[in-house]
Protein backbone atom coordinates (compact mmCIF):
# COMPACT_ATOMS: atom_id res chain seq x y z
CA UNK A 1 0.00 0.00 0.00
CA UNK A 2 3.40 2.39 0.53
CA UNK A 3 3.59 4.99 3.12
CA UNK A 4 0.71 6.63 4.56
CA UNK A 5 0.04 10.02 4.11
CA UNK A 6 1.06 13.00 6.99
CA UNK A 7 -0.12 16.62 7.08
CA UNK A 8 -0.30 19.34 9.32
CA UNK A 9 -3.08 20.50 11.15
CA UNK A 10 -2.65 24.23 13.16
CA UNK A 11 1.40 23.44 12.66
CA UNK A 12 1.29 20.16 14.21
CA UNK A 13 1.66 16.84 12.75
CA UNK A 14 -1.33 14.85 12.67
CA UNK A 15 -2.26 11.11 10.86
CA UNK A 16 -5.41 11.86 9.09
CA UNK A 17 -6.15 8.19 8.05
CA UNK A 18 -6.90 7.88 11.87
CA UNK A 19 -10.10 10.25 10.92
CA UNK A 20 -11.06 7.06 9.12
CA UNK A 21 -14.24 4.78 10.19
CA UNK A 22 -13.23 1.10 9.41
CA UNK A 23 -14.38 0.05 5.95
CA UNK A 24 -16.80 -1.98 7.23
CA UNK A 25 -18.74 -1.90 10.69
CA UNK A 26 -17.07 -2.97 13.94
CA UNK A 27 -18.66 -6.19 14.61
CA UNK A 28 -17.94 -8.49 17.85
CA UNK A 29 -20.60 -10.94 17.35
CA UNK A 30 -21.92 -13.28 14.41
CA UNK A 31 -25.37 -13.80 13.22
CA UNK A 32 -25.38 -17.12 15.38
CA UNK A 33 -23.42 -15.32 18.53
CA UNK A 34 -20.35 -16.22 18.01
CA UNK A 35 -17.19 -14.14 18.09
CA UNK A 36 -16.02 -12.17 15.22
CA UNK A 37 -11.95 -11.22 15.12
CA UNK A 38 -11.97 -7.75 15.22
CA UNK A 39 -9.52 -4.95 17.70
CA UNK A 40 -11.93 -3.94 19.63
CA UNK A 41 -11.99 -6.29 22.96
CA UNK A 42 -15.00 -7.58 23.65
CA UNK A 43 -16.88 -5.81 26.85
CA UNK A 44 -16.96 -8.16 29.94
CA UNK A 45 -19.54 -10.93 30.55
CA UNK A 46 -21.61 -9.15 33.60
CA UNK A 47 -21.31 -5.91 31.28
CA UNK A 48 -23.13 -8.09 28.45
CA UNK A 49 -25.60 -9.77 30.91
CA UNK A 50 -27.17 -6.04 31.58
CA UNK A 51 -26.92 -4.82 28.20
CA UNK A 52 -29.00 -8.18 27.74
CA UNK A 53 -31.72 -7.25 30.59
CA UNK A 54 -31.83 -4.23 30.01
CA UNK A 55 -32.68 -4.82 26.17
CA UNK A 56 -35.35 -6.93 26.87
CA UNK A 57 -37.29 -4.26 29.76
CA UNK A 58 -36.10 -1.95 26.89
CA UNK A 59 -38.41 -3.49 24.26
CA UNK A 60 -41.23 -4.62 26.24
CA UNK A 61 -41.45 -0.61 27.56
CA UNK A 62 -41.44 0.07 24.19
CA UNK A 63 -44.39 -2.20 22.96
CA UNK A 64 -46.46 -1.09 25.94
CA UNK A 65 -45.73 2.64 25.21
CA UNK A 66 -46.90 1.53 21.44
CA UNK A 67 -50.13 0.48 22.68
CA UNK A 68 -50.58 3.47 24.91
CA UNK A 69 -50.48 5.56 21.90
CA UNK A 70 -53.38 3.61 20.18
CA UNK A 71 -55.57 3.44 23.24
CA UNK A 72 -54.68 7.43 23.43
CA UNK A 73 -52.96 7.71 26.32
CA UNK A 74 -50.14 8.58 24.77
CA UNK A 75 -50.69 11.46 21.57
CA UNK A 76 -48.16 9.38 20.03
CA UNK A 77 -45.01 7.16 20.15
CA UNK A 78 -41.82 6.72 17.91
CA UNK A 79 -41.04 3.03 18.59
CA UNK A 80 -37.30 2.04 18.88
CA UNK A 81 -38.09 -1.45 17.96
CA UNK A 82 -34.71 -3.08 16.60
CA UNK A 83 -32.78 -0.29 17.61
CA UNK A 84 -32.11 -1.48 21.28
CA UNK A 85 -28.78 -2.24 20.82
CA UNK A 86 -27.71 1.80 20.48
CA UNK A 87 -30.84 2.63 23.20
CA UNK A 88 -29.03 0.49 25.64
CA UNK A 89 -25.57 0.60 24.59
CA UNK A 90 -25.45 4.63 24.35
CA UNK A 91 -27.00 5.00 28.52
CA UNK A 92 -24.19 2.34 29.42
CA UNK A 93 -21.10 3.97 27.79
CA UNK A 94 -22.07 7.08 30.05
CA UNK A 95 -21.20 7.79 33.76
CA UNK A 96 -23.74 9.18 35.74
CA UNK A 97 -22.17 12.62 35.63
CA UNK A 98 -22.03 12.72 31.87
CA UNK A 99 -24.52 14.16 29.81
CA UNK A 100 -26.93 12.53 27.13
CA UNK A 101 -28.78 14.35 24.65
CA UNK A 102 -31.64 12.38 23.10
CA UNK A 103 -34.26 12.33 19.94
CA UNK A 104 -38.01 11.85 20.78
CA UNK A 105 -37.33 8.26 19.37
CA UNK A 106 -34.78 7.39 22.34
CA UNK A 107 -36.87 6.89 25.85
CA UNK A 108 -35.07 3.04 25.89
CA UNK A 109 -32.14 4.78 26.71
CA UNK A 110 -34.04 7.22 29.15
CA UNK A 111 -34.83 4.48 30.90
CA UNK A 112 -31.96 2.41 30.49
CA UNK A 113 -30.45 5.46 32.17
CA UNK A 114 -32.58 5.42 35.00
CA UNK A 115 -35.10 7.59 34.56
CA UNK A 116 -38.46 7.15 35.55
CA UNK A 117 -40.35 5.70 32.72
CA UNK A 118 -43.93 7.67 33.33
CA UNK A 119 -41.28 10.90 33.34
CA UNK A 120 -39.67 9.58 29.84
CA UNK A 121 -43.21 9.64 28.42
CA UNK A 122 -44.80 13.13 29.82
CA UNK A 123 -43.71 14.56 26.19
CA UNK A 124 -45.64 12.43 24.06
CA UNK A 125 -48.20 12.35 26.48
CA UNK A 126 -48.40 16.07 25.73
CA UNK A 127 -48.60 17.15 29.10
CA UNK A 128 -45.19 18.65 29.06
CA UNK A 129 -42.27 19.42 27.06
CA UNK A 130 -40.03 17.20 29.73
CA UNK A 131 -41.35 15.18 32.08
CA UNK A 132 -38.05 14.49 34.52
CA UNK A 133 -35.11 16.86 35.62
CA UNK A 134 -32.69 17.13 33.05
CA UNK A 135 -30.24 18.96 35.67
CA UNK A 136 -30.84 15.70 38.26
CA UNK A 137 -30.29 12.91 35.34
CA UNK A 138 -27.97 14.85 33.63
CA UNK A 139 -30.04 14.24 30.62
CA UNK A 140 -31.12 16.96 28.01
CA UNK A 141 -35.12 17.37 26.92
CA UNK A 142 -35.69 15.00 23.95
CA UNK A 143 -35.59 16.90 21.29
CA UNK A 144 -37.71 16.97 18.25
CA UNK A 145 -36.56 19.31 15.29
CA UNK A 146 -33.40 17.07 13.83
CA UNK A 147 -30.19 17.92 15.37
CA UNK A 148 -30.86 21.41 17.00
CA UNK A 149 -29.28 19.73 20.41
CA UNK A 150 -26.01 18.16 18.54
CA UNK A 151 -24.58 21.92 18.85
CA UNK A 152 -25.99 21.88 22.34
CA UNK A 153 -23.74 18.78 23.47
CA UNK A 154 -20.91 20.28 22.20
CA UNK A 155 -21.13 23.40 24.41
CA UNK A 156 -22.44 21.86 27.73
CA UNK A 157 -18.56 19.12 26.57
CA UNK A 158 -17.02 22.48 26.46
CA UNK A 159 -18.38 24.02 28.94
CA UNK A 160 -17.51 21.48 31.65
CA UNK A 161 -14.26 20.80 30.56
CA UNK A 162 -13.50 24.65 31.26
CA UNK A 163 -14.73 24.37 34.49
CA UNK A 164 -12.22 21.41 34.84
CA UNK A 165 -15.08 18.30 35.18
CA UNK A 166 -14.23 15.44 33.27
CA UNK A 167 -17.43 15.46 31.64
CA UNK A 168 -18.44 14.00 28.04
CA UNK A 169 -20.88 14.99 26.39
CA UNK A 170 -23.05 12.21 23.95
CA UNK A 171 -25.80 13.34 21.22
CA UNK A 172 -28.49 10.79 19.72
CA UNK A 173 -29.14 11.80 16.28
CA UNK A 174 -31.27 9.95 13.35
CA UNK A 175 -29.63 9.41 9.64
CA UNK A 176 -32.00 12.29 8.52
CA UNK A 177 -30.56 14.41 11.10
CA UNK A 178 -27.05 13.99 9.15
CA UNK A 179 -28.59 16.56 6.59
CA UNK A 180 -29.29 19.24 8.67
CA UNK A 181 -26.93 22.49 8.91
CA UNK A 182 -27.23 21.90 12.72
CA UNK A 183 -25.78 18.55 12.30
CA UNK A 184 -22.42 20.06 10.40
CA UNK A 185 -22.22 23.10 12.59
CA UNK A 186 -22.43 21.40 15.30
CA UNK A 187 -19.28 18.78 14.28
CA UNK A 188 -17.51 21.86 13.08
CA UNK A 189 -17.72 23.45 16.62
CA UNK A 190 -16.73 20.22 18.07
CA UNK A 191 -13.82 19.74 16.11
CA UNK A 192 -12.57 23.25 16.50
CA UNK A 193 -12.76 22.93 20.07
CA UNK A 194 -11.63 19.19 20.58
CA UNK A 195 -14.99 19.39 22.65
CA UNK A 196 -15.53 16.20 24.54
CA UNK A 197 -18.50 15.47 22.82
CA UNK A 198 -19.55 11.53 21.06
CA UNK A 199 -22.11 11.96 18.27
CA UNK A 200 -24.22 8.56 17.82
CA UNK A 201 -26.03 8.73 14.62
CA UNK A 202 -28.13 5.52 14.57
CA UNK A 203 -28.50 4.80 11.08
CA UNK A 204 -31.74 2.93 11.19
CA UNK A 205 -32.60 3.72 6.90
CA UNK A 206 -34.91 5.78 6.60
CA UNK A 207 -35.36 9.37 7.62
CA UNK A 208 -39.43 8.58 8.14
CA UNK A 209 -40.34 7.46 4.21
CA UNK A 210 -36.92 8.79 3.06
CA UNK A 211 -33.93 5.99 2.38
CA UNK A 212 -30.58 6.88 3.21
CA UNK A 213 -30.09 6.36 -0.74
CA UNK A 214 -31.82 9.46 -1.49
CA UNK A 215 -30.65 11.89 0.81
CA UNK A 216 -26.14 10.74 0.98
CA UNK A 217 -24.30 9.59 -1.63
CA UNK A 218 -21.16 9.24 1.19
CA UNK A 219 -19.90 5.45 1.35
CA UNK A 220 -21.08 6.05 5.13
CA UNK A 221 -22.19 8.49 7.48
CA UNK A 222 -19.46 8.09 9.81
CA UNK A 223 -17.44 9.77 6.57
CA UNK A 224 -18.99 12.97 7.53
CA UNK A 225 -16.73 13.61 10.61
CA UNK A 226 -13.32 13.32 8.30
CA UNK A 227 -13.78 17.01 6.72
CA UNK A 228 -14.23 18.49 10.19
CA UNK A 229 -11.15 16.89 11.59
CA UNK A 230 -13.14 14.36 13.80
CA UNK A 231 -12.62 11.05 14.37
CA UNK A 232 -15.18 8.54 13.18
CA UNK A 233 -16.43 4.72 13.29
CA UNK A 234 -18.82 3.00 11.69
CA UNK A 235 -20.14 -0.03 13.47
CA UNK A 236 -22.99 -2.97 13.52
CA UNK A 237 -25.95 -1.25 15.57
CA UNK A 238 -27.41 -4.78 15.82
CA UNK A 239 -24.31 -6.31 17.56
CA UNK A 240 -24.89 -5.12 21.12
CA UNK A 241 -21.02 -5.94 22.47
CA UNK A 242 -19.77 -3.97 19.52
CA UNK A 243 -22.25 -1.53 20.39
CA UNK A 244 -20.72 -1.14 23.74
CA UNK A 245 -17.25 -1.71 22.83
CA UNK A 246 -17.16 1.00 20.15
CA UNK A 247 -18.93 3.67 22.04
CA UNK A 248 -17.15 2.75 25.29
CA UNK A 249 -14.03 3.27 23.54
CA UNK A 250 -14.71 6.75 22.16
CA UNK A 251 -16.38 8.05 25.22
CA UNK A 252 -13.24 7.42 27.34
CA UNK A 253 -10.85 8.54 24.39
CA UNK A 254 -12.43 12.21 24.58
CA UNK A 255 -12.72 12.22 28.48
CA UNK A 256 -9.04 11.87 28.11
CA UNK A 257 -8.70 14.50 25.89
CA UNK A 258 -8.69 12.82 22.52
CA UNK A 259 -11.42 15.58 20.76
CA UNK A 260 -14.70 14.45 19.65
CA UNK A 261 -16.03 11.55 18.10
CA UNK A 262 -18.85 10.25 15.38
CA UNK A 263 -20.14 7.14 15.18
CA UNK A 264 -22.60 5.61 12.90
CA UNK A 265 -24.42 2.61 14.03
CA UNK A 266 -25.88 0.43 11.46
CA UNK A 267 -29.49 -0.81 12.61
CA UNK A 268 -33.13 -0.49 11.26
CA UNK A 269 -36.35 0.93 12.36
CA UNK A 270 -38.63 -2.71 12.43
CA UNK A 271 -41.45 -0.43 13.33
CA UNK A 272 -43.43 2.51 11.66
CA UNK A 273 -41.38 5.83 12.48
CA UNK A 274 -44.19 6.80 14.53
CA UNK A 275 -47.99 5.29 15.80
CA UNK A 276 -49.25 7.52 13.24
CA UNK A 277 -47.42 6.61 10.08
CA UNK A 278 -47.70 3.46 7.32
CA UNK A 279 -44.34 2.15 6.67
CA UNK A 280 -45.71 -0.33 3.99
CA UNK A 281 -46.34 2.94 1.49
CA UNK A 282 -42.78 3.10 1.28
CA UNK A 283 -40.84 0.10 1.95
CA UNK A 284 -41.36 -3.60 1.34
CA UNK A 285 -42.49 -6.50 4.05
CA UNK A 286 -39.34 -8.38 2.71
CA UNK A 287 -36.89 -5.54 3.86
CA UNK A 288 -37.90 -5.47 7.18
CA UNK A 289 -38.12 -9.32 7.40
CA UNK A 290 -34.68 -9.75 6.77
CA UNK A 291 -33.59 -7.73 9.15
CA UNK A 292 -36.01 -9.44 12.48
CA UNK A 293 -33.50 -12.10 11.68
CA UNK A 294 -30.68 -10.12 13.02
CA UNK A 295 -32.97 -8.91 15.60
CA UNK A 296 -30.38 -7.44 18.34
CA UNK A 297 -31.73 -8.98 21.30
CA UNK A 298 -31.80 -12.66 20.17
CA UNK A 299 -28.19 -11.89 18.85
CA UNK A 300 -26.98 -11.44 22.05
CA UNK A 301 -28.85 -14.30 23.77
CA UNK A 302 -27.26 -16.45 21.61
CA UNK A 303 -24.14 -15.10 22.49
CA UNK A 304 -24.84 -15.31 25.85
CA UNK A 305 -25.85 -18.84 25.95
CA UNK A 306 -23.20 -20.57 24.01
CA UNK A 307 -20.86 -19.35 26.57
CA UNK A 308 -22.80 -20.60 29.22
CA UNK A 309 -23.63 -17.23 30.69
CA UNK A 310 -27.14 -17.42 30.34
CA UNK A 311 -29.78 -20.04 31.11
CA UNK A 312 -33.67 -20.71 30.06
CA UNK A 313 -34.54 -19.45 33.70
CA UNK A 314 -32.51 -16.14 33.00
CA UNK A 315 -34.36 -15.51 29.80
CA UNK A 316 -37.84 -16.48 31.87
CA UNK A 317 -36.72 -13.98 34.84
CA UNK A 318 -35.84 -10.95 32.23
CA UNK A 319 -39.05 -11.20 30.79
CA UNK A 320 -40.76 -11.79 33.94
CA UNK A 321 -39.30 -8.65 34.87
CA UNK A 322 -40.03 -6.80 32.20
CA UNK A 323 -43.11 -7.64 32.23
CA UNK A 324 -44.05 -6.11 35.76
CA UNK A 325 -42.33 -3.07 34.38
CA UNK A 326 -44.77 -2.75 31.66
CA UNK A 327 -47.63 -3.41 33.72
CA UNK A 328 -46.36 -0.93 36.16
CA UNK A 329 -46.39 1.68 33.62
CA UNK A 330 -49.51 1.02 32.02
CA UNK A 331 -51.19 1.08 35.35
CA UNK A 332 -49.59 5.01 36.69
CA UNK A 333 -50.47 6.28 32.83
CA UNK A 334 -54.20 5.19 33.18
CA UNK A 335 -54.77 8.02 35.79
CA UNK A 336 -55.49 11.19 34.04
CA UNK A 337 -52.68 13.95 35.52
CA UNK A 338 -52.99 16.89 37.35
CA UNK A 339 -52.40 19.78 35.41
CA UNK A 340 -52.45 23.50 36.42
CA UNK A 341 -52.67 25.74 33.33
CA UNK A 342 -50.81 28.55 35.19
CA UNK A 343 -47.51 25.97 34.92
CA UNK A 344 -47.51 27.26 31.67
CA UNK A 345 -45.18 30.37 32.04
CA UNK A 346 -42.39 28.31 34.44
CA UNK A 347 -39.44 27.82 32.32
CA UNK A 348 -40.27 30.28 29.83
CA UNK A 349 -37.58 32.64 30.90
CA UNK A 350 -35.58 32.88 34.30
CA UNK A 351 -37.56 36.35 35.35
CA UNK A 352 -40.57 36.61 33.89
CA UNK A 353 -41.04 39.87 31.31
CA UNK A 354 -43.58 42.32 31.78
CA UNK A 355 -45.68 41.16 28.71
CA UNK A 356 -45.31 37.50 30.48
CA UNK A 357 -46.58 38.93 34.02
CA UNK A 358 -49.67 40.76 32.55
CA UNK A 359 -51.04 37.33 30.39
CA UNK A 360 -50.08 35.27 34.03
CA UNK A 361 -52.34 37.88 35.58
CA UNK A 362 -55.02 37.26 32.70
CA UNK A 363 -55.08 33.62 33.04
CA UNK A 364 -55.54 33.63 36.80
CA UNK A 365 -58.34 35.53 36.51
CA UNK A 366 -59.70 33.29 34.25
CA UNK A 367 -59.32 30.20 36.47
CA UNK A 368 -60.68 32.08 39.65
CA UNK A 369 -63.64 32.84 37.51
CA UNK A 370 -64.06 29.15 36.98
Amino acid sequence: MGDKPTGTKAGNETEPWRWLPSPVPVSLLSSDGGTVSTTYSEPPAESLLTVYRKMVLGRRFDEQATALARQGRLAVHPSSLGQEACQVGAALALRATDWLFPTYRDCVTLVSRGIDPVEALTLLRGDAHCGYDPIRHRTAPQCTPLATHAAHATGVAHGERLKGADTVALALVGDGATSEGDFHEALNLAGVLKAPVVFLVQNNGYAISVPLSEQCAAPSLAYKGVGYGIRSQQVDGNDAAAVLAVLSGAVEDARAGGGPWLVEAHTYRMGPHTSADDPSRYRAAAEADGWRERDPIARLESALRARGLLTDEDVKTAAAEAEAYATDVRERLRADPDLNPAALFDHVFSSPTPHMTDQQAILRAELEER
